[in-house]
């Protein structure tokens, strides 16, 4: 994916530290005050027992839930091909996070494998996206 060609998001008040957190290196991700269950996307009351929501810094690592490798020019602005993947944080077994699996040899990809956040700066918004870790390759 080229930089011009991705699709930004409207920040709001509850997607906003996500999507702008990258510029101090963080990936921050909402934590319920009350059962302490992280929350992703981006929500305006915890799912599981509508405690207040706020963002609280994760490790930026987890594993390759799944993934795919897209060969179709669906945007004339993006060349395939291109990685989409789940990945699960580390911090809890079902926070995920639908993104791009960038750098690297597809080839290398696998579920499970280890990986690492990275940022792609746009303006206001920095893009969580992922890389596999060193010790996954």
């Amino acid at each position: 994916m080229t930089l011009s060609s991705r699709t930004l998001p409207a920040l709001t008040d509850e997607n906003r530290a996500f999507w702008t957190g990258g510029a101090s290196g963080q990936l921050l991700i909402q934590r319920c005050d009350a059962c302490r269950r992280w929350s992703h996307p981006p929500e305006a009351a915890c799912a599981t027992c509508g405690g207040a929501l706020h963002p609280e810094s994760v490790s930026g690592e987890g594993t390759v839930f799944t993934f795919t490798e897209n060969h179709q020019p669906f945007h004339p602005d993006v060349a395939p091909p291109y990685v989409i993947a789940i990945i699960e944080l580390v911090e809890q077994a079902d926070l995920r996070i639908v993104t791009n699996i960038v750098g690297g040899d597809v080839g290398d990809i696998r579920v499970g494998a280890r990986v690492r956040v990275v940022f792609e700066h746009h303006g206001d918004v920095f893009v969580p996206l992922f890389e596999l870790a060193q010790d996954a390759l």
